[in-house]
């Protein structure tokens, strides 16, 4: 007997083997299933060969994102350029994801380099590299380190006379807390092909608030006026400055003191001294670490949303600092005002905007 032209014989063995198939299918499905929920609804103690899951699942898909690579550009496609560098102030509400402990920005990106993942590149202006911001010249992680205060710290030992008998040097542990600002490099593009208008980051900077000997964030910049309230032409702070030689016998010691017109209002957000880069990140280099890094939601846990999904979807706040111009001038060498400054940053957005509206007809 011949069934779909097969003999009998080989139709029951076809047959059983897709029964085992089944079965084995079934139990094994069984099997996992009994112990996911086991694990998850579990009543009494468990002895499992891995810890149990830290909540109702495992967060895989963060671990297993792989980077979606930026649409291809030609040269040729390219109708228009400009690029921008920004600085993202971490104290601001939109940015406070970026200052998490749970997931802080500037601890992710320390450890990458620390384990050879990232490439730190020198911000300091040579020859090759102008600006220090063309990714020409590496930063060694030691250097690295040096520029947060150093990876060791020195621990004495001390004896009931308070002598010290001992000494060593301990690893410090780096904390990115004190990291509030960080710098991007930007291109925006209109590309003909797709007629599409998009930015591309370059590149990440951290911002550190450099140490001047014998002055401070608040005393950075103060003018000095003598009591009589004549502007002083030489800085009161550097003692090699040439001070004008006092005049009659009789001076007043005190006319000589100058005295400092310090404002009364304290302002956190202001900073006398201005930031400089600790080092710069190649960003399409970092997006395969930022991939894998979760941002921590104040609102929702389950947003699933990645540092690779906050810089490409341009979920953060900012402000120009300065954009590509002939003289290479920043905004703040030709702006002195520092609220004139944000004028001038919310001014050079809005033409960007403007040039794509304008592209396209109503």
């Amino acid at each position: 007997m011949y069934v779909f032209g097969l003999s009998t014989f080989e139709y029951n063995f076809i047959e059983m083997k897709r029964i085992v198939f089944t079965m084995l299918t079934i139990a094994y499905s069984s099997m996992l299933f009994a112990q996911q929920e086991n694990l998850s609804n579990s009543t009494k103690p468990i002895h499992a060969d891995e810890p149990p899951v830290d909540g109702y699942l495992a967060k895989e898909d963060i671990a297993s994102r792989k980077v979606v690579p930026y649409a291809t550009v030609r040269q040729a496609d390219i109708a228009y350029s400009k690029r921008v560098w920004r600085e993202i102030d971490l104290r601001e509400k939109m940015n406070k994801a970026f200052l998490s402990p749970k997931s802080r920005l500037m601890d992710i990106i320390m450890e990458a380099i620390m384990k050879g993942e990232l490439t730190a590149y020198d911000p300091t202006p040579t020859e090759n590299d102008p600006n220090g911001d063309s990714f020409k010249n590496i930063l060694p992680t030691d250097q690295v380190m040096a520029r947060f205060g150093g990876d060791s710290i020195l621990v004495e030992e001390y004896n009931e006379n308070n002598e010290v008998i001992s000494s060593r040097y301990e690893a410090r542990a780096f904390s990115g807390e004190n990291v509030i600002k960080f710098r991007i490099k930007e291109d925006w593009i209109f590309d003909k092909q797709r007629s599409v208008f998009e930015p591309r980051i370059i590149g990440i900077a951290p911002l550190i608030t450099p140490q001047i000997p014998g002055m401070d964030a608040n005393s950075a910049g103060v003018s000095g006026t003598s009591s009589s309230g004549e502007q002083l032409d030489y800085d009161p702070f550097d003692p090699f400055a040439v001070r004008p030689e006092s005049t009659g016998g009789t001076a007043n010691v005190q006319e000589d003191i100058p005295v400092l017109d310090i404002p009364s209002v304290n302002n956190d957000f202001v900073s006398q001294i201005d930031p400089t880069p600790a080092f710069w990140i190649y960003f399409p280099e970092a997006r395969h670490i930022f991939v894998n890094r979760e941002v921590v939601n104040r609102n929702n846990d389950a947003t699933g949303l990645s540092y690779d999904d906050v810089f490409i979807k341009r979920m953060f706040s900012s402000y120009i600092v300065k954009e590509s111009n002939p003289e290479d001038l920043r905004i703040k060498d030709y702006v002195e005002d520092g609220l004139a400054r944000l004028f001038e940053s919310e001014r050079i957005k809005k033409s960007l905007m403007d040039y794509e509206q304008d592209l396209w007809s109503y």
